[in-house]
Parts: C-alpha cells; sequence; structure tokens
C-alpha cells in the first residue's frame, strides 16, 4: 500500500490527518506530506482543512462556486417563495449551503430580523441591514463553503427556538429521507429542524436522487417544502405525503 493510500485509510478511519502528524509517522517533510494530501483533494478524496484534511463521506460534493451558480434561477425562485412567508421581527435559523444563502439574499428587504446560522455567506448578505441581529457558533471555519461546523454549531441551534427554520439537503433519496456528505451536517439540520416552530426545506429538483452517505430525516417531517419544479418519476411520488404544504416555485403551485 503507498503513502497516498495509507494517508485515506487514515482519514476515513479518523475523519481527518494532520500534515505534521503524518510527516512525523511516515519520516518525511511536510511539504511531502502536502503534495500528498493536495493530490487526493484534487482527486475529490479527502477536503482541505487548515493544517490537514478531513475525508469526505460517500459521494464528494461540487466546489462552493461551482454549487452557487448551478440551478441559479430554480435557487432564485426557490428564494422569492420563500422570503414570502417570512414577516418583519421574525427570528430564523438558516443552514449551510447555496439555497439557504440565496435565500437569505431574499431577505435582505426585511427588517429586525434575527438571524441564527452557520453560514457566513447568508450572515454576510443579512449584515447589509442594520436592523438585522445576527447570531454565529464559534468553531471551525470550512473553506471555501464559509460554513462554521462542529459542537459549538449544534449547540447553537439547541440553545434557541426560532420562528423559522430554513434548511437545504446533499440529497434526497427514493424513499424521502434526506443526505448530506456529513454526519456532522445531519446533526445540525435536524437541530435546527427540532428547534424551529416552522421549518421550512429548500430544495431544487436536481437534489432528488442525488447520492451522499450521511443520512437523517425525512421530507415529510418539514412544516413547509419549497421545490422549484416537481421531480421527475420515480421520485414525483414522494410529493404525495407532502400535499399541503408544498411549494413549487416555478409552477405557481
Amino acid at each position: 500500500m503507498d503513502r497516498r493510500e495509507q494517508i485515506l485509510q487514515q482519514a476515513r478511519r479518523d475523519g481527518r490527518v494532520m500534515v505534521e502528524e503524518l510527516a512525523l509517522a511516515f519520516g518525511v517533510s511536510a511539504h511531502t506530506i502536502r503534495r500528498d494530501i493536495n493530490t487526493l483533494c484534487e482527486e475529490a478524496k479527502l477536503r482541505r482543512l487548515h493544517g490537514g484534511a478531513e475525508y469526505i463521506e460517500g459521494h464528494a460534493n461540487l466546489p462552493y462556486q461551482a454549487r452557487a451558480v448551478l440551478n441559479f434561477d430554480a435557487k432564485s425562485a426557490i428564494a422569492r417563495a420563500v422570503a414570502a412567508e417570512i414577516p418583519d421581527e421574525a427570528t430564523i435559523f438558516i443552514s449551510i449551503g447555496t439555497t439557504p444563502a440565496i435565500v437569505a439574499g431574499a431577505l435582505a428587504g426585511k427588517q429586525a430580523l434575527t438571524v441564527i446560522t452557520n453560514n457566513l455567506n447568508a450572515a454576510f448578505a443579512l449584515s447589509e441591514n442594520p436592523s438585522n441581529r445576527i447570531i454565529l457558533p464559534g468553531g471551525e471555519l470550512r473553506l471555501p463553503d464559509r460554513d462554521l461546523l462542529g459542537p459549538e454549531a449544534v449547540e447553537l441551534f439547541s440553545t434557541y427556538r426560532a420562528d423559522y427554520g430554513i434548511y437545504g439537503v446533499g440529497g434526497i433519496d427514493s424513499d424521502g429521507s434526506l443526505l448530506d456528505f456529513h454526519a456532522s451536517e445531519v446533526q445540525m439540520r435536524e437541530q435546527m429542524r427540532i428547534n424551529s416552530r416552522r421549518s421550512i426545506l429548500v430544495a431544487d429538483r436536481s437534489k432528488f436522487g442525488r447520492r451522499a452517505a450521511a443520512v437523517g430525516g425525512h421530507m415529510r417531517e418539514a412544516d413547509m417544502l419549497v421545490l422549484d419544479r416537481a421531480p421527475e418519476a420515480p421520485h414525483a411520488q414522494l410529493l404525495e405525503d407532502c400535499r399541503g404544504k408544498l411549494v413549487l416555485a416555478m409552477e405557481g403551485g
């Protein structure tokens, strides 16, 4: 087994690897280890962290900038539909992800919001309005996504009760189960949903059938489901469980 495969195996076992520790273990320079990690990241097997890298569970997510422009019109329509539901002076949770960040941009005209989020892009979008109050967790900033992850983020969402919880997902399985790329993302999303008086799941239809390894929650558990359009078969039947709380932002339904 070559060194890169051993690094990947250790990352899979421990969740992350650190450059200095690997250099000591393999008896090589930190520069050599960084080169190995860069190669594994380019192959979408690891994701860079400060001083090391983390293992990507299951299927790799696209880079943030690629996701930010993917299906942008659909995400913008979803954002407008959600913004129409949120009154001034509401307390809201906003999850990580590009669609929740675009929703945050659509909320720019609202006044005196209390925003609790671990999505720095959403926080920046709403920071232009001085009437808003924005609450962020501590923890490690994941780049380039600008997400704050870790136990501090989970604790933040367990400490507050929001009027609305706006959250996205990495994928939706064939049985309606919600998927993400890391177990910590599932944990934060579920804590957010539980502590929201009205939970709003936002997803464009490309998320149906998209695979990711970490599972938790179901689409029918959301109080409101906002899609751009209905998914095609075989996923279309999943919407039967969501009648009465489904909004199709680009179909007027």
